[in-house]
């Protein structure tokens, strides 16, 4: 007597959409298609179409994460409460070493895509400025103006980008350390002994 095969149960939105999340970061949006969804959950085609209209409707939907998850955190931890310029910038640069709070390997695919996605470029355009006005606004509510506090929002912002592009890897505390040095040069003084041992506490 033959066994049954196993009913396929139909999944929940968040399962088809952190499936194609996981695949986009890994092998880019081109590998990101229904049928290589429904073979690696196991499911049928049919119940993609339960929680998105088409392709598109799930690439919005990772467009969506990405602005929440990445420009959304960058926002929140800019205008975040903070006594000082270098409390301000620790609570901004907790976001690129806790990856619970920025996704950088999604940040890198976003972009990839968007090299071949002038709309979605577009979009990368917009979130970059958002996050640059956030960042220099920061040092604004510090007194620091003009020229000053754009370059400085520059920097910081090209820095950490420029951590995820290159692919560099370190350990979190390390990588803790290395922000208390960032954290002074991109204030242009020293934060205090207990902002420095704040800061680290929370990443060891």
């Amino acid at each position: 007597m033959k066994t049954a095969p196993a009913k396929r149960n139909r999944a929940s939105r968040e399962v088809w959409l952190t499936a194609a999340y996981e695949i986009f970061v890994a092998d880019g949006i081109e590998a990101v298609k229904i049928m290589t969804l429904a073979k690696t959950l196991n499911l049928t085609r049919t119940g993609f179409y339960w929680h998105f209209k088409d392709l598109s409707d799930l690439h919005t939907a990772i467009i969506d994460i990405w602005q929440t998850r990445n420009t959304g955190v960058i926002l929140d931890r800019c205008a975040a409460p903070a006594r000082s310029l270098c409390s301000a910038l620790f609570n901004l640069i907790d976001c690129w070493i806790d990856d619970t709070l920025f996704d950088a390997p999604l940040d890198l695919a976003i972009r990839n895509w968007g090299r071949n996605d002038a709309n979605l470029q577009s979009l990368i355009d917009q979130s970059d400025r958002k996050r640059l006005n956030a960042v220099k606004s920061l040092f604004e509510r510090f007194g620091r103006t003009g020229d000053a506090a754009h370059y400085r929002a520059l920097t910081v912002i090209l820095t950490q980008t420029g951590y995820y592009s290159m692919h560099m890897s370190e350990p979190r505390l390390q990588r803790a350390i290395a922000g208390c040095r960032y954290v002074e040069i991109f204030a242009g003084e020293p934060p205090s002994q207990s902002e420095v041992e704040a800061f680290l506490k929370r990443h060891r």
